[in-house]
């Protein structure tokens, strides 16, 4: 019987935002990367909105172990996908997972996991190499679909490699694989969690912001659907449809378009993260008359300068890189969250 967790929200809590209480109930799949888990149960309510002090009788965590029988009332039989998405919209969350991740079996940001698969990426990870594995990132986790509960960052990435829009990515997966060989000879770790990890360390490497990412992540075992990325030539409101469809607001399909700073895009430093993208965007140099200029960019970096709600957080970013960099780092977060159960 495969186990289950479960997210009890009181009214008001941290986890919710409606004024009713639900329970949320995920099924770990019966053969996993990880050690099977007990049912667990999370009950959360939030400090009182007038006060910012925490109290026992305002911010009770409480985990309880249920039978297997109890469990088995509650776990669904069918087969239907659940998909967890740890927004940054929902940090509670994901600090719930990391202060309890002990309880739960979830390896956090200090485990000795986190670090060693950290340790051993840095070691094969170059800033010339940088942008290949971030993209790794982009495109395993930006199949997720949620009217369809499909894709997300479950490692599905290493069967799409011969898809057009994934070439070159051979080579970053090729070097990641030297590091992943490392740590599954100490533990093993699943692509989707090698490759959060990993693109969060390109970014600081090439002086972006420090990302913690939080491990946990199963594979899948078949490919995502095809055409779920977002395509190059898509105007501004096809990119921002596209992004919703992922939990995505503009602010944050703006911020994750500032990645393209890393890269031969040519939007400054091809080896240093910053908020050259932005900068650049604004000058807009693909309209002048021929020469390298004009072919700066994909067609979807310069639809953004064309929509007025993109265009004023271009302009925030341009101003003030240490927003951009906050903002990225929720981002990322975000969408390299999402994480499929079956």
């Amino acid at each position: 019987m495969s186990p289950s967790i479960l997210f009890n929200c009181k009214p008001g809590s941290l986890l919710c935002s409606s004024t009713s209480s639900f329970l949320f109930k995920f099924k770990f799949p019966a053969s996993s990367q990880c050690s099977p888990l007990p049912t667990v149960e999370f009950h959360a309510t939030t400090p009182r909105a007038s006060t910012h002090t925490h109290t026992d009788n305002h911010n009770h965590i409480s985990i309880e172990n249920e039978s297997s029988s109890e469990s088995a009332a509650i776990t669904s039989t069918s087969r239907r996908r659940a998909l967890v998405f740890v927004a940054a919209t929902t940090t509670p969350l994901l600090l719930l997972f990391n202060h309890e991740a002990s309880a739960v079996g979830l390896a956090t940001t200090t485990s000795e996991n986190y670090l060693l698969i950290k340790e051993e990426v840095r070691k094969v990870l170059s800033k010339a190499k940088a942008a290949g594995v971030l993209r790794l990132v982009f495109h395993d986790a930006g199949t997720f679909d949620m009217d369809e509960n499909s894709g997300g960052m479950n490692g599905s990435i290493v069967y799409e490699l011969d898809r057009p829009e994934n070439a070159g990515l051979k080579k970053p997966m090729k070097i990641l694989e030297k590091a992943k060989t490392e740590v599954d000879a100490v533990k093993p770790v699943s692509w989707a969690d090698m490759i959060a990890v990993a693109g969060a360390e390109a970014v600081s490497l090439c002086g972006g912001p420090t990302i913690p990412v939080p491990l946990g992540r199963l594979d899948s075992m078949e490919p995502d659907p095809e055409g779920k990325l977002p395509q190059e030539s898509l105007d501004a409101p096809g990119l921002k449809q596209s992004f919703q469809r992922k939990g995505l607001s503009t602010q944050e399909l703006v911020a994750l378009s500032g990645a393209h700073t890393l890269g031969s895009k040519g939007f400054g430093n091809p080896t240093v993260f910053d908020n050259s993208y932005f900068k650049i965007l604004l000058q807009k140099p693909w309209t002048s008359s021929g020469g390298m200029a004009s072919m700066i960019g994909l067609p979807s970096d310069r639809a953004l300068t064309d929509d007025n709600e993109c265009l004023r957080w271009i302009t925030k970013y341009a101003e003030n890189q240490s927003m951009f960099f906050e903002d990225f780092k929720n981002a990322y977060t975000k969408l390299s969250s999402a994480i499929e159960f079956r």
